[in-house]
């Protein structure tokens, strides 16, 4: 039997289908619900025309419908590429233009503006979710009158393409990731094993669903039988919500997301959860503490990975205080290593196809079957990775290098500033300098250069200290993983 994603929902359905599989709000499904709507979708799109082999783009928010359109999709051999709901229109046309899918599948919010994106273009406009009339083939309606039986159709290859992620980057345009049936089928099930010692009432999930790893948390859980509670927005209010009314067992939030938990005054049992885990950006040993005092009985793990990786590297909860700053080991069945100029390289049996129709990116990225991270890192004496910055981000300044992470460590705690960045401004006599852009708590003054130097010390060299400091309202940061756009802020504060 071949290794598909859609095999992950058809063990669930077939030993526990009453089993809660996937909340949002007030709303939620079972397995055996989720089963019967993912067919009745997959027969209907068939009826309409879906082609094996194809693409279909979904531009919708989170929603219980996209749940069952992944399995449909899955089942019937059509990649599912998910678009960011936040998209202009411009954004979302460059986007049709690229993948050029065969069908564009919208929620109701999103269909009018689908509707105009559509005129000229050789593509099938489908609405679900809806009430009413709507532009487009209503799929909900369609559905309801297709048949809950599997649909007639030979299950895809393992190389068959499942999932396109559009990549949002910190800088260029998005590079569509190739993720095959059997690549997220091992990607799930790497993860399976510590959820099947977790109590049985699932994780609850910040990652919005156009993003990787919105799916992949998601799938773990479904592996384990488990459900998964989604949220609409990565707010406090919502994710201790759905702890407190779930008593989840996991719980993952990039950084920024959990110093929104860990200054919420929201009061919520946290004695479910086993697991708050992190990983993604720089995890301070700070927010390592808060997250142990908010979650006692919870073990941490900070994890590394990316959307063509999946999760590679992981540190675990003994090794958070005695290696801080590292992102851990290599997990199973990954191997990771340093290359000579510093760049982190990996290789798995889940790492992505290539990007799509971009054979030039694509061989830039994966080499010999190594994936080039694009990340710096360093490797200690016992092993242990310590990512120290992008590669295209370094900044060189008088003949030297200076990873930025490097220096925001190195400021970390400096009084008066919720938020930091390092970039490298353009400087006639120096090639760049190093400078900190910095967002302040209300009523704290712009720290002064020597300020800031005099906080550093003698941790780094003199080389590393910033030249200038500039104050911005807010840093700008990839929508889904809340990395910095370093290029944006050069380009703001760089002439």
């Amino acid at each position: 039997m071949p290794l598909i994603a859609n095999d992950v929902l058809a063990c669930a359905a077939g030993t526990a289908p009453a089993r809660l599989a996937v909340t949002l709000g007030d709303e939620q499904l079972t397995f055996g619900e989720v089963d019967r709507l993912s067919n009745r979708y997959a027969n209907a799109l068939l009826a309409l025309g879906a082609r094996r082999g194809e693409r279909a783009a979904w531009w919708s928010d989170t929603t219980l419908e996209g749940v069952g359109l992944y399995f449909a999709l899955s089942r019937i051999g059509m990649a599912f590429v998910p678009l960011n709901p936040a998209y202009t229109d411009d954004e979302a046309a460059a986007a049709i233009d690229y993948v050029r899918p065969q069908v564009l599948i919208v929620d109701p919010a999103h269909a009018a503006r689908a509707e105009q994106l559509v005129a000229g273009r050789d593509m099938i406009l489908i609405t679900v979710g809806g009430q009413g009339v709507q532009p487009g083939f209503d799929l909900s309606a369609l559905a309801l009158a297709a048949t809950s039986a599997p649909p007639p159709v030979p299950l895809p290859d393992e190389d068959a393409i499942c999932t396109i992620f559009l990549t949002s980057g910190s800088t260029g345009q998005p590079k569509g990731v190739m993720v095959s049936q059997r690549a997220t089928w091992l990607r799930t099930h790497a993860g399976a094993a510590a959820y099947s010692t977790t109590g049985g009432a699932g994780e609850v999930v910040m990652f919005p669903l156009f993003h990787m790893a919105g799916w992949n948390f998601a799938m773990m859980a479904w592996s384990a039988r488990h459900a998964a509670h989604l949220v609409r927005r990565a707010d406090a209010s919502q994710l201790l919500g759905a702890v407190g009314r779930w008593s989840p067992s996991v719980i993952y939030c990039i950084p920024a997301v959990w110093r929104r938990i860990l200054e919420s005054d929201m009061a919520v049992d946290t004695s479910c959860v086993e697991w708050a885990l992190t990983g993604t950006s720089q995890v301070t040993q700070e927010l390592l503490v808060g997250i142990k005092e908010r979650f006692p009985a919870a073990r941490t793990t900070v994890n590394y990975g990316s959307t063509e990786t999946a999760r590679a590297v992981g540190l675990r909860d003994p090794d958070l205080f005695t290696h801080p700053g590292s992102v851990g080991h290599p997990i199973p069945g990954v191997q990771a290593k340093v290359a000579d100029d510093g760049e982190l390289l990996i290789t798995s049996d889940r790492l992505m196809a290539g990007y799509f129709e971009l054979p030039v990116e694509t061989a830039q990225a994966l080499q010999a079957g190594w994936y080039h991270t694009g990340d710096l890192a360093e490797q200690d004496d016992e092993g242990y990775l310590y990512i120290v910055g992008r590669k295209k981000e370094v900044i060189r300044t008088g003949g030297e290098t200076v990873a930025p992470v490097e220096v925001e460590s190195a400021l970390a705690g400096y009084p008066g500033i919720a938020d930091l960045a390092i970039v490298g401004i353009p400087d006639p006599q120096w090639g760049e300098v190093v400078c900190a852009v910095v967002v302040l708590h209300e009523g704290a003054e712009v720290p002064s250069v020597e300020g800031l130097r005099t906080h550093i010390g003698e941790r780094l060299a003199a080389y590393k200290h910033p030249r200038r400091v500039v104050q911005a309202a807010v840093l700008p940061r990839t929508a889904a993983t809340g990395q910095v756009q370093r290029a944006k802020l050069v380009r703001q504060f760089g002439s």
